[in-house]
């Protein structure tokens, strides 16, 4: 099982940038595909981005294209999440995720590998 760690989350105003990274250990990591999701207080944990195994598929959730960017780095084991134009409403707790695959998915219950999270506040 890839461990996962979060990083990068803090407080910027809206319309401002962060970039989050997730740390992955182990010697599986090209083996998996990682995606982004976000929970904020009192609402589900949602889709924000996936990525598949090289990096070259990659989607969003309609709410974020054109401002965030996710990507990889096989050779670092660690996917990053930038994040652009920021909204108030984007306060919340991101986690990145992984499973095993050629693809990634936008439904939450396909993964089974969690970080623990780092969380974005964003004030207007």
């Amino acid at each position: 099982q890839v461990q996962l760690v979060e990083s990068g989350g803090g407080l910027v105003q809206a319309g401002g940038s962060l970039r989050l990274s997730c740390a992955a250990s182990g010697r599986t990591f090209s083996g998996v595909v990682m995606a982004w999701f976000r929970q904020a207080p009192g609402k589900e944990r949602g889709f924000v981005a996936g990525i598949s195994r090289s990096g070259l598929s990659r989607g969003y959730a309609d709410s974020v294209k054109g401002r965030f960017a996710i990507s990889r780095d096989n050779a670092k084991n660690t996917v990053y999440l930038q994040m652009n134009s920021l909204k108030p409403k984007e306060t919340a707790v991101y986690h990145c995720t992984s499973k095993y695959g050629m693809e990634y998915r936008r439904l939450r219950q396909e993964y089974n590998n969690w970080g623990q999270g780092a969380q974005d506040a964003v004030s207007s």
